[in-house]
């Protein structure tokens, strides 16, 4: 996925609805980047010496690569893939990826009465702002929707990805609850990151074969494993998320079948063509025809 950030102009009424998204993004940091990236407006941006102060509590979620992270009640804290870092408003903070990894940063900003209510109720503390979730898909999903709506800011779309916000930190809450009480599976967390693998390479080449190695598992292994957990083998699953993006994709008016085709990284329109047919029942300009009406 491409880096992308956007800083949301909020009004009464927005702030009347009791949680609002001030901020949302995600940023790939590769390997040996400086960071923070600049661009981003100078109230945000900081450096490892001085550290930054927000005035919002913002959501980390890190899901590839490792790093660290410090703050005025946590001391430094080492930060791997599936961990969420809560920043909280007024408590001096600083984080950075290992330059020999970086990593895969998604977040939201945000603030209002509900957030509140949370912290006073202890849901959340700002002494245990480092929270080893795990990599989970629910969790992708709904930042990936809230950055989804944040592009079009159609009318509305600050509620929607309130309630979205409070969804995800009501996951967020439950992971936590869940791993106070038993250790998770390794099994389960390897499928999880295959998942991811999967989700985040998706406009990329990138095989079963090459996940397996990534995990450090035997391919055979992998694909038994994966079948058994997900109903689908590797592959097909693969196959389901593209042709899933693809739908979403065909519905922008500006997208082309073949940018579509060329964006999830399909072999040839020809191909992409047949195997959505197969896979839905209907051609992509059929689907794209009839999604385009229902919006008119």
């Amino acid at each position: 996925m491409t880096s992308y950030y956007k800083y949301l102009p909020v009004n009464q009424d927005d702030e009347a609805w009791g949680l609002t998204v001030l901020n949302t993004g995600f940023t790939h940091i590769p390997k040996s980047t400086v960071y923070p990236s600049k661009g981003h407006p100078s109230d945000y941006y900081f450096t490892w010496k001085n550290g930054r102060v927000l005035h919002e509590y913002q959501i980390i979620y890190i899901t590839q690569g490792g790093g660290t992270f410090e703050s005025e009640h946590c001391k430094l804290t080492r930060i791997e893939e599936g961990t969420i870092i809560l920043l909280f408003p007024n408590e001096r903070h600083k984080y950075k990826p290992h330059s020999n990894t970086g990593w895969h940063e998604y977040w939201i900003g945000i603030k209002g009465n509900i957030m509140e209510n949370f912290i006073r109720n202890k849901f959340f503390s700002i002494e245990k702002p480092v929270l080893n979730v795990g990599l989970k898909d629910a969790l992708y999903n709904l930042f990936t929707e809230i950055i989804d709506a944040t592009q079009s800011e159609k009318p509305g779309y600050q509620p929607l990805i309130s309630g979205a916000s409070i969804h995800l930190l009501g996951i967020i809450h439950a992971e936590q609850k869940k791993a106070s009480l038993h250790g998770e599976s390794n099994i389960h967390v390897i499928i999880d990151k295959a998942r991811f693998l999967m989700r985040d390479h998706m406009n990329q080449h990138i095989t079963p074969e090459e996940i397996a190695d990534e995990l450090k598992v035997g391919y055979s292994w992998f694909r038994k494993t994966f079948k058994q957990y997900t109903g689908m083998a590797p592959n097909q699953y693969l196959i389901q998320l593209k042709i899933q993006q693809s739908k979403e994709l065909l519905l922008i008016p500006e997208n082309s079948i073949k940018n579509v085709a060329y964006r999830l990284n399909f072999e040839s329109v020809t191909y992409f063509s047949k195997l959505f047919k197969m896979k839905t029942g209907v051609t992509p300009v059929h689907y794209r025809n009839i999604g385009l009406k229902k919006f008119d």
